[in-house]
C-alpha cells in the first residue's frame, strides 16, 4: 500500500511549462526532451515514480519564502508574519507526462539564529529555490551568500537554481524594471532561471512550481536513463565477452599447504 497521496487534478503536468525570462532560462526548449518523452511513454522512467524530491527554499528574513509556498500548496496567503524558526516542509504530488511525481518543499528560516539549524537540512536538494525580495535590493545582493551555503551541502553539477523574486505586487514599474536587470544579470551569473512572483495576488505562483517540478522531474528521469544504459551497456559486454567471468583472475588458487 503506498504511502504516497494521490495526485490532484489539478497537479497534472501534460507539456514543459513556459520559462519566465528567456535571457534568465535554465533551457528555452518548447517541450521535454525526447528521450524523456519516449521513456514516459514506454514506462521506462526506473523509480522515478516512487522518488521524493528534495526542494531547498532560502532567502533573507521577511522575503517571503513561507507565503511563497503556502500560496501554491495551499492557495492561501496569511498578512501576518511570522518568522519560521528552523525548517518546515510540504509535500507536493505531481503527474508528469503521466508518471507520478512528488517534491518535498523544505522552508528554511532566514534569521542568521537559525542559520546552523537549517543549513543541516540543505544537503540532498536537487533544487534550490534562492528567494529575494522585489522591493528591497539588498535582499537580491545577498541571494549569493545564501546560494554558496546551499552549495556547501551539495554537488553543484547536480542541482538546479531558481532565482525567484516576490512581492511583485508591491514594486512600481519603473523600480521593478531596474531590479529585473539586476535579477537577470545575477540568474545568468550563477546559472539559476530567474522568476518574478506574487504571493499576495498569486500572480506566476503555479506556474513557477510547475516549471520547478518539470524540471527536476527530467533531470531525474535523463539521470535515471543514463544509469539504465550503463547497466546494459555492462551487459552486453559480458555477453560478448570471451571470459564467462569478466571478473576471474588469472592467478592460480595456492596450495594452502604450498
Amino acid at each position: 500500500m503506498s504511502v504516497l497521496p494521490p495526485v490532484r487534478k489539478d497537479r497534472v503536468i501534460p507539456q514543459l511549462p513556459k520559462f519566465f525570462n528567456e535571457g534568465a532560462a535554465l533551457h528555452t526548449e518548447d517541450e521535454f526532451d525526447t528521450k524523456v518523452k519516449t521513456a514516459c511513454q514506454e514506462q521506462r522512467t526506473g523509480t522515478v515514480g516512487f522518488k521524493i524530491s528534495k526542494v531547498i527554499v532560502v532567502g533573507d528574513l521577511a522575503v517571503g519564502k513561507t507565503c511563497l509556498i503556502n500560496r501554491f500548496c495551499k492557495d492561501a496567503f496569511d498578512k501576518n508574519y511570522k518568522a519560521t524558526i528552523g525548517v518546515d516542509f510540504e509535500m507536493e504530488r505531481f503527474e508528469v507526462l503521466g508518471v507520478p511525481f512528488s517534491l518535498q518543499l523544505w522552508d528554511t528560516a532566514g534569521q542568521e539564529r537559525f542559520k546552523c539549524i537549517a543549513s543541516t537540512y540543505y544537503r540532498g536538494a536537487q533544487a534550490v529555490i534562492i528567494v529575494f525580495d522585489l522591493t528591497d535590493v539588498a535582499s537580491l545582493q545577498h541571494t549569493r551568500q545564501w546560494l554558496e551555503d546551499a552549495m556547501k551541502e551539495n554537488d553543484p553539477t547536480n542541482v538546479l537554481l531558481f532565482l525567484v523574486g516576490t512581492k511583485k505586487d508591491l514594486s512600481s514599474p519603473a523600480q521593478y524594471s531596474l531590479i529585473e536587470e539586476d535579477a537577470v544579470k545575477m540568474a545568468a551569473e550563477i546559472k539559476a532561471e530567474y522568476w518574478a512572483v506574487s504571493s499576495l495576488s498569486g500572480e506566476n505562483v503555479r506556474e513557477f512550481f510547475f516549471r520547478v517540478a518539470s524540471l527536476t522531474f527530467e533531470s531525474n528521469v535523463l539521470a535515471e536513463l543514463e544509469k539504465s544504459g550503463s547497466r546494459r551497456i555492462g551487459e552486453v559486454v559480458k555477453i560478448n565477452s570471451n571470459s564467462p567471468n569478466l571478473y576471474a583472475t588469472n592467478k592460480k588458487k595456492q596450495n594452502c599447504c604450498h
